[in-house]
């Protein structure tokens, strides 16, 4: 089955990816110098709309656009008419799949923000453009930035755009650069222009009870930060099984990497330990999203019995039923559906699933964990997560079944959560943690002053 999903290609979805790199495009060059050719590209995206319930309200502000005159309430349209092209490609990519899926929860108004700030400043790189941006209008931010970090209600948008400034800042004068991440940029842009905005719907989650089976770890390694993401099934008091995700993170310095980079979570011991001895998880109250996301609370939370997510994956994840993202987070990037592959023939293209060949996303293994290229394309069986990336369809290995000098092991990403269990890594792990207690200890006597 998942090789007939993998030679489909939706209608449409080439068209509209089209139109959004036309966005995109006059968004690299700005607002204020809109020529025939992004005039163009704007009247196509308005024309896609016709018939539908934004129908008038974007012919109306890309009209205005084109004429010269940019208000807010212009740029807010022209970034919904963006998402719901994306969100649009995202459900038909996931279309393919034939996955059971939940419906959306009703969403709730969030309480209002002071965001005034933050779309003054998106107003002003719109019309400059990215190839307009220099110092002063990436530092411009900054004020916008450090208002909203007063409230917490903001801290969303707030972590959206000090990351947003302090990639352009980073790349400024833009105008220098030889190649512009229009795609990148304009989904930041994006995103954080329709969370400005006042009374944008919230996911108003829910508490749950029962028992969360791990399935794999991604592991997201940045300078400043580390985050583990955990999915997994939730198996429910009803019956119901669920897909779901739990996160756990804490800052770093851009000094602490590979292995040691576990020792920022001490914080969540319950967490670390399920994806290291592979148990399963008893939870109790923690807050469930309509897209999916468990909020991780250690308090909340106690460890169960050895669950191997191999083991779970051959018995219940076909079955299982995945959470529908909010608008917002509909994006062909966003797309990571945990998948279960046996049967293939690993090879330097990919795997063979029988006459279609799955591209392998080995730039996505983590330094944090034991999983290897060497040991992916050795593998008889792979827990992974399906991606959509540059046009096509490629698999993040999470955790893989291989045979290693005749013997057979199982080797996943999230096994060092405790440590390496590798002498070599563990030795080099040890002397990394040595500089993580002494910055630690550092911290905490600058604290205490």
């Amino acid at each position: 089955m998942l090789a007939d999903a993998l030679r489909a290609r939706p209608a449409g979805l080439s068209e509209t990816l089209v139109l959004v790199d036309g966005l995109d495009d006059v968004l690299v060059h700005g607002l204020a110098r809109i020529d025939e050719e992004r005039a163009a590209s704007l009247s196509a995206l308005a024309a896609a709309f016709a018939g539908s319930p934004l129908a008038g309200r974007v012919t109306d502000s890309i009209g205005k656009i084109v004429a010269g005159t940019v208000t807010d309430e212009h740029l807010a349209v022209l970034a919904g008419a963006r998402t719901a092209l994306l969100g649009a490609a995202h459900d038909a990519l996931l279309g393919t799949l034939a996955r059971k899926r939940l419906p959306s929860p009703a969403p709730v108004e969030a309480p209002a923000l002071v965001a005034g700030g933050s779309r003054s400043w998106l107003r002003e790189l719109a019309i400059a453009g990215w190839r307009g941006v220099d110092h002063e209008l990436a530092a411009a931010g900054s004020p916008a930035v450090q208002a909203l970090l007063a409230d917490p209600a903001a801290r969303r948008l707030a972590v959206l755009l000090d990351g947003f400034a302090a990639e352009l800042r980073a790349a400024a004068p833009v105008a220098t650069l030889d190649r512009v991440p229009a795609r990148r940029w304009a989904d930041l842009w994006t995103r954080a222009l329709l969370l400005s905005q006042d009374g944008f719907p919230a996911d108003p989650g829910e508490p749950v009870d029962g028992r969360f089976l791990l399935l794999g770890a991604d592991l997201h390694e940045h300078p400043t930060i580390f985050q583990a993401q955990a999915h997994g099934l939730l198996e429910t008091a009803g019956g119901e099984v669920r897909l779901v995700r739990a996160a756990v993170a804490a800052p770093k310095v851009e000094t602490i990497t590979g292995p040691s980079a576990w020792r920022m979570l001490a914080a969540f011991p319950i967490f670390r330990a399920a994806l290291a001895e592979h148990r399963s998880v008893e939870v109790s109250g923690l807050v469930l999203t309509g897209g999916g996301d468990l909020i991780w609370d250690e308090s909340q939370v106690t460890a169960g019995e050895p669950a191997d997510p191999f083991a779970t994956a051959r018995v219940r994840l076909d079955a299982a039923a995945a959470a529908s993202l909010p608008p917002l987070d509909r994006h062909p990037a966003a797309i990571a559906e945990p998948v279960l592959l046996e049967g293939y023939t690993a090879g330097p293209d990919g795997l063979d699933l029988g006459g279609v060949t799955l591209a392998l996303d080995l730039d996505r293994l983590p330094a944090a964990g034991p999983l290897t290229p060497a040991l992916v394309t050795a593998s008889t069986a792979c827990l992974g997560l399906l991606r959509w990336d540059a046009g096509r369809w490629a698999l993040q290995p999470l955790a893989v079944q291989a045979t290693v000098k005749r013997k057979a092991v199982a080797v996943h990403a999230g096994d060092w959560a405790l440590g390496p269990l590798d002498a070599k890594a563990a030795k080099a792990e040890a002397v990394a943690g040595t500089a993580v207690d002494v910055l630690r200890e550092r911290a905490g006597r600058l604290l205490r002053k």
